[in-house]
């Protein structure tokens, strides 16, 4: 079970726009995430290279929560907000709820949900 200064802390990671450190810090080595319903991607040394491509392929992200999170035992979901900048100009939004699955002080399993039309897809 996470104690709350640690998801906090893994939040402030995330608003400091230190993505890729956050997944080194904060995921199991084994972790898995899953994007709606699409393939769990698996693996710690996966997501941060996925994480990185993603990111080079941007101009810009930014993530803000958007309430506190809500901690149960090892669940924790929380609300996020994406500004996202892409290299032809496009300003995206994209609003989501991570919801995590926390072994100790670290995710084991981390379900992204939200509207893919808010990226074009």
């Amino acid at each position: 079970m996470p104690n709350q200064a640690t998801v906090l802390s893994f939040m402030d990671a995330i608003e400091s726009g230190d993505f890729v450190t956050a997944i080194e810090r904060y995921y199991h080595a084994d972790a898995s995430i899953q994007e709606n319903n699409e393939a769990p991607r698996v693996g710690r040394a996966l997501l941060v290279k996925g994480e990185q491509q993603f990111l080079e392929s941007m101009v810009s992200v930014s993530g803000h929560r958007m309430a506190p999170p809500l901690i149960e035992g090892d669940h924790v979901a929380i609300r996020w907000r994406f500004d996202i900048r892409t290299k032809d100009g496009k300003d995206l939004v994209l609003e989501e709820i991570a919801f995590q699955t926390w072994q100790g002080n670290r995710i084991r399993e981390e379900t992204f949900f939200y509207d893919p039309k808010q990226v074009g897809r």
